[in-house]
């Protein structure tokens, strides 16, 4: 089962280990992302700080849809993690079962916007979660459990 599909340019780190793993308890954490697939050290590192006892795979984006919609990831609690905002939207998309994206922490460059503190967009990104909103999917930012969640209306 997918818990939750979250974006953070971070990826493994102390927000997603402590507070979304004690809260959601997953047994299985999924980072779908093109770039740490083929990059031995980052992958080594994200390793290292992964939760004990919880699985950690690292796919392209391609392949991680591949294995959820052949049911590979149905017998684990699933927490998945991208980079960006178009690998979330991608993957909703290609996996009809994910239904929701956490926007929890991108970067601000100079082609992007806020739509928090934590979260910046550019205008290309938030149209496509306008579409993806359209097609009945929930968009909210939330950095941690315990914070309220924010749910994007478009």
């Amino acid at each position: 089962m997918i818990q939750l599909l979250r974006v953070d340019h971070r990826l493994l780190h102390g927000q997603v280990v402590f507070s979304w793993c004690s809260y959601l308890n997953p047994n299985c954490i999924l980072i779908a992302n093109d770039d740490v697939v083929n990059d031995e050290i980052r992958k080594a590192t994200l390793k290292l700080g992964k939760p004990s006892g919880v699985k950690l795979v690292i796919k392209s984006v391609e392949d991680s849809i591949v294995a959820i919609n052949e049911g590979k990831t149905d017998k684990y609690n699933l927490l998945i993690v991208v980079s960006n905002v178009m690998d979330a939207i991608r993957l909703v998309q290609d996996c009809g079962q994910i239904t929701s994206i956490n926007l929890g922490g991108t970067k601000a460059t100079s082609e992007t916007h806020a739509l928090s503190k934590m979260v910046n967009v550019t205008d290309e990104e938030e149209k496509a979660l306008e579409d993806v909103h359209k097609i009945g999917k929930e968009i909210f930012i939330q950095a941690v459990p315990s914070d309220p969640k924010k749910i994007l209306k478009y």
